[in-house]
This record gives C-alpha cells, sequence and structure tokens, in this order.
C-alpha cells in the first residue's frame, strides 16, 4: 500500500519539477518504531502482538496521527497511513507533521480488559516517542475515546497530567465537544463544496455510503439533515437500498438497538459488494481502504467520489476515474474533518480551555471550506485532478518548513 502513496506523492513532485533527491527526502518515514506486546489473557495464556508506530515527517510541527487496531496491520500499511496524515495535515494548514501506527490485534475477539492491558502495555513501550510536543495519536479502525482515556493516563503515569499526548479523548476526560461527529462532518462540508462548485444542489442529490460506522454514521445524519437523499448505505455485516431514500433517523434507532443494518424494515438487502456499483450522484466509500481497482473502477457509477476511508483508491483506478471524468475528493482533503478537530482538542487542552459546540463547528466550516478553495483553484487553474492538486498544496506546504528549518 505505501506503493501506492508514493505513486501519488511523485506524480505531484513531477508537476512541481522537484529534484529526486528532495524527493526522497520528503516522501521517507523519519521513523518507524516496531515493539512486541506480551500480555496475560483473561485464559491465562499469553497474547503476543506487534505493535507500530511510524512518524513520517514533523518539520511543520508534531507528528499526528491515530491508532489502528487491526489483524492485518503491518509496517507498510503503517507507512502508507502516516504518509497520507503528513498530507492531510498540511492540506489542512494545521501546525503538524504526520504518523500513524497500533497493533495487530483483533479487538472483536478480545474482553474490553484484554484491550486495555494491551493498550497500557503498548504506552509502555513508546511513551519515550509520544507527547505533546513530539506525537499525538488518536482514534482509528477498531479504536475509541476509551482507548484514548488509557493512552493518556498510562502517558501521564511517566510523565505526569498530559491530557494533550492523545485527541478523541472522552469529554469526561478532557476530550473536544464534536470530535466524535467531525470526520463526518467534514466530509459534509466537503460535499457541499463541491455542489456549489458544479452549479448542484446538495438537498438534490442522491447518495451510496459505504460504511456505516463512526464516520458513515454521521455522515448520513448530516446529509439527510440537509435534505441530501442516501439511497445505500452498507456495514461490515449488511447493505441496504431505497430509490426513494432512507429514514436515516429511523435506521439510527434500528442500529443502536441491534448494532446492525440487516433487518431494517424501510429498505430492501444489496450485496455489500455491490454497493460501489449503485448509480447515484455521490458516492462515499467510509470503510477500510482499496475499494477501487482496476478491475472494478469502470463499474463505478457515480458521477462524483468523495473519500471518507483513508486509500480507497488505487492508482490504477484513480487513472480509470481520471479518463471517464469521475471527480474525486481525495481522502487528504475530504476526511480531514477528523485531524481539525483533534488540532482544536489538543489546542483546548494546552490552553486548558473547553469550547462550546458551535465554535468547534464554525471553525472546521471554515478550514475545511478553506482547504477545498485551495485544491479546487488550483486543480482547476492547472489542469489537474484535485488529488494531484491537494498533493501539489501539501508537498509544496512541507517543502517550504523543511526548507526554512534548515533541513
Amino acid at each position: 500500500m505505501f506503493s501506492d502513496a508514493s505513486y501519488y506523492f511523485r506524480r505531484a513532485a513531477q508537476v512541481m519539477g522537484i529534484g529526486e533527491r528532495v524527493q526522497r527526502l520528503l516522501e521517507k518515514p523519519q521513523r518507524i518504531v516496531k515493539v512486541e506486546i506480551v500480555v496475560e489473557l483473561d485464559s491465562g495464556d499469553l497474547g503476543t502482538y506487534t505493535g507500530y508506530r511510524v512518524q513520517h515527517n514533523r518539520a511543520r510541527g508534531p507528528c499526528k496521527g491515530g491508532l489502528r487496531y487491526h489483524p492485518t496491520l503491518d509496517e507498510d500499511h503503517c507507512c502508507e497511513l502516516a504518509s497520507l496524515m503528513t498530507w492531510k495535515t498540511a492540506v489542512a494548514d494545521l501546525p503538524f507533521g504526520g504518523a500513524k501506527g497500533g497493533i495487530d490485534c483483533d479487538p472483536t475477539k478480545l474482553s474490553l480488559r484484554e484491550v486495555e492491558r494491551i493498550t497500557r502495555k503498548f504506552v509502555s513501550e513508546i511513551h519515550e516517542i509520544i507527547g505533546p510536543t513530539v506525537d499525538i495519536p488518536a482514534p482509528d479502525v477498531n479504536t475509541n475515546a476509551q482507548i484514548m482515556a488509557w493512552i493518556m493516563t498510562e502517558y501521564s503515569r511517566f510523565h505526569g497530567f498530559s491530557p494533550a499526548v492523545v485527541t478523541g479523548k472522552p469529554i469526561e476526560l478532557h476530550g473536544a465537544l464534536g470530535r466524535e461527529e467531525a470526520t463526518g462532518l467534514g466530509v459534509t462540508f466537503a460535499i457541499r463544496e463541491l455542489c456549489a462548485r458544479k452549479g448542484l444542489d446538495l438537498a438534490a442529490q442522491t447518495y451510496a455510503i459505504q460504511g456505516f460506522g463512526n464516520v458513515g454514521s454521521h455522515l448520513a445524519r448530516h446529509l439527510h439533515e440537509r435534505g441530501g437523499k442516501v439511497i445505500a448505505i452498507s456495514d461490515v455485516g449488511a447493505a441496504l437500498h431505497n430509490r426513494d431514500g432512507l429514514d436515516i433517523p429511523a435506521l439510527l434507532e434500528h442500529f443502536a438497538r441491534t448494532r446492525s443494518l440487516a433487518g431494517f424494515p424501510g429498505a430492501e438487502p444489496m450485496s455489500r459488494d455491490e454497493l460501489i456499483f449503485t448509480e447515484c450522484d455521490v458516492l462515499v466509500p467510509a470503510a477500510l481502504g482499496e475499494v477501487f481497482t482496476k478491475e472494478n473502477a469502470h463499474l463505478v457509477r457515480a458521477k462524483m467520489i468523495v473519500e471518507a476511508a483513508n486509500a480507497p483508491t488505487t492508482p490504477e483506478a484513480d487513472e480509470v476515474f481520471d479518463r471517464r471524468g469521475v471527480v474525486v475528493v481525495p481522502d487528504i482533503l475530504a476526511n480531514a474533518g477528523g485531524v481539525i478537530v483533534s488540532y482544536f482538542e489538543w489546542t483546548q487542552n494546552i490552553q486548558q480551555f473547553r469550547w462550546e459546540l458551535e465554535d468547534t463547528h464554525k471553525r472546521l466550516e471554515r478550514y475545511m471550506g478553506k482547504a477545498f478553495r485551495t485544491v479546487w483553484d488550483l486543480a482547476t487553474s492547472r489542469g489537474i485532478s484535485m488529488r494531484t492538486a491537494a498533493y501539489v498544496v501539501a508537498i509544496g506546504r512541507v517543502g517550504k518548513a523543511t526548507v526554512l528549518s534548515g533541513v
């Protein structure tokens, strides 16, 4: 997967005329940490896992990026995701670099106490390389506010009270109002900006959303509240379709009761694999990566794609979309809402001052709007895709910071 991120980076670097040596300087991670995690499981057996933290670039500030708990996680995956965070924070113009990490465990097969022990052991192994001014983790796939709380308290055992070491914490433990919905709301703002520039009404569009986790569920709610018609949606176990539009409030209630989309009476079931081929105006991948490939990209019938997930499009698929004229709002722009509000949380923790929810929403809207306009204007003026334009913006900012730092 790291080769995919490298491809997009190098394509933009060519547009910018950046030399090979500078490309290598900006492309490669600055630090890769790999630790072995051994804990006693509830059964009395020993569980062994591998933890990773990749710090890709810190030219613009402390590293920032999520922690992912997934059995397929490996070093290569972390390197790709860390590089995406470098470019994402730069596109959003945040004073951060990029990092990513996690543990190759499956929390769905572990008890809550086992997950806590694994998390605390991981922090004990990496606490010297993270911190409020060094590297600030956050939630990602299969991690949540509770896990962030354990990270904060375990780190504080070594370094004293340090709420700013991690973002995405519970409100009761110095989290930020609006952080949980931030990525989904940020994607909504990106869709609104896209519709405005194409002369479309957000409320008149049809939407298909792959994924009903934290991002997809909040996105569906915000689109519904603004009049958008969500006609297809999926989670890990089921997919639903209703050409007249899903009743999102009722669907959210159903999901809260059953923890699944399956059995919802207001829609027809469909194949999860077929959702990305739904005929719609806007398709939003909001699950895992590498959804669109050279084998299936030509079958996608959406007019626009907005990447709420990280790295859902392979380079081969991206070229297909480009040839077909499918507008793609890239992940490093579309899903930046999460890291933007993480920045707000970090800022509040350092100041020991909490903002009101309305303040967070207004500031998120402003940051997303500014980032979208910058990328759109560059793409339009230079006749390049939005993805290439986003990378050009990001590389330019990181490169300038690197030069000014005297590296």
